[in-house]
């Protein structure tokens, strides 16, 4: 059954108002999850295309997917902070915000004097968020950090991927990591700010947020003297862990994590109960060392069942699995479907598309989910808001100020 929401009941971020120099994916992450929660988030993007992320595709009805997904329920105006009223205009904005967050190019944020030092001085109650590649000191502050790049410095690609060949993850994880930190990041400091009286800057580089991530296998590398092998979509350090092909060609994914699944699915499943008395196979380290060897007797029963076949066997043995879904198949999902996680969202010049409710669930609470704005939409409202009237706008446009 799909949870209960009044759509009435307020939002638990209501009455914020966040300042964003944002573009590509981690900073307008972390903004659009605070949208989410009712946040209002002006986001200031550049006269003449804006952030550059609106054109890394046009494939959702001329739009590019990036965008959609991070910029829903967003103002968008756009200034030339190059310019004198430009600037002017921002920190009028800054003056009545709570959170500012940039991820600017390293320097660029404080050759603007928008340093978090400089903000907190003249804006004690603003929280600043930086969000940055490598953060802003060290040898490394000034590089550029792209998410490949990323998880290519912190050991990811040579974790992922087959013995022959390292690949990149299929998402972009930096990003979404330092997104999620930055998120996190500014609800603690606005938690701070509503129970101290003290605004604290936040900082996070993808950097740091990816070697978070990374800890396990550094942990295993560290202290165990090599570091975990690339097994493909097996799992490095667990046994039996990975996809095998059904006779219908479908890959099914099983886990086992304990004794007593390995017993039940040597009994159960492979109809090889005496492999439990197998030394290779014994210990989970075992079956570790004696993958190959374990894989093919795993793989030469699967060879004789359909997928589904193969499925049920497990779901009777209690083992975890799954079938391997292609993105077409996960977007059917029943846990989808039938728990009702789908919301209509407008996005610019285009029928509305279909956008995933936010994981976390508040009881009581429908989270907005408003359109994802044009470029310059809101230009207008914001700087009337400002005391701007017509003939000011009809200048600072003439001035290439603002679209």
């Amino acid at each position: 059954m799909a949870p209960h929401h009044e759509p009435d009941a307020p939002l638990p971020l209501e009455g914020i108002t966040v300042v964003s120099l944002e573009q590509a994916v981690a900073a307008p992450f972390a903004t659009r999850q605070l949208a989410d929660l009712g946040a209002r988030v002006i986001k200031v993007e550049r006269p003449g295309g804006g952030d550059f992320a609106r054109r890394y595709d046009t494939t959702v009805h001329g739009q590019a997917s990036y965008f959609v997904w991070l910029n829903r329920s967003k103002e968008s105006l756009t200034l030339d902070l190059k310019s004198d009223e430009g600037r002017e205009i921002l920190h009028e904005l800054l003056a009545g915000a709570d959170v500012f967050v940039q991820n600017l190019a390293p320097g660029a944020a404080g050759r603007l004097g928008l340093s978090a030092d400089a903000l907190q001085a003249r804006y004690p109650s603003l929280i600043p968020c930086t969000v940055s590649g490598y953060g802003t000191s060290g040898s490394w502050a000034d590089r550029k950090a792209y998410d490949l790049l990323v998880q290519c410095q912190t050991g990811l690609l040579s974790l992922t991927g087959t013995p022959d060949e390292a690949v990149r993850a299929g998402i972009s994880v930096a990003d979404i990591a330092g997104g999620m930190y930055a998120y996190s990041g500014i609800l603690s400091a606005l938690f701070t700010r509503a129970t101290t009286g003290r605004a604290r800057a936040v900082e996070v580089s993808l950097f740091d947020a990816l070697a978070e991530w990374m800890s396990q296998p550094a942990y295993y590398t560290r202290y165990g003297g090599t570091q975990p092998p690339r097994v493909g979509a097996r799992h490095a350090t667990v046994a039996p862990y990975g996809p095998f092909t059904a006779s219908d060609g479908k890959d099914v994914l099983l886990s086992v994590q304990n004794e007593r699944e390995w017993a039940a699915l040597c009994e159960q499943v492979i109809g090889r109960p005496e492999l439990t008395g197998d030394p290779r196979f014994a210990t989970g380290s075992d079956r570790v060392a004696h993958r190959d060897e374990l894989d093919a007797i795993i793989s030469a029963r699967f060879a004789g069942l359909g997928s589904e076949e193969a499925m049920e066997l497990l779901d009777r043995a209690n083992i975890a699995n799954a079938g391997v879904n292609s993105v077409a198949e996960f977007l059917a999902h029943p846990a989808l479907v039938e728990r009702d996680r789908w919301r209509e969202v407008a996005i610019p010049g285009g029928s509305p598309v279909q956008a995933l409710v936010p994981p976390a669930d508040l009881k009581g609470v429908a989270p907005r989910m408003d359109p994802v704005p044009a470029a310059g939409e809101h230009t207008e409202r914001i700087l009337g808001e400002l005391g701007r009237g017509p003939q000011d706008i009809a200048r600072l446009r003439a001035r290439g100020v603002c679209r």
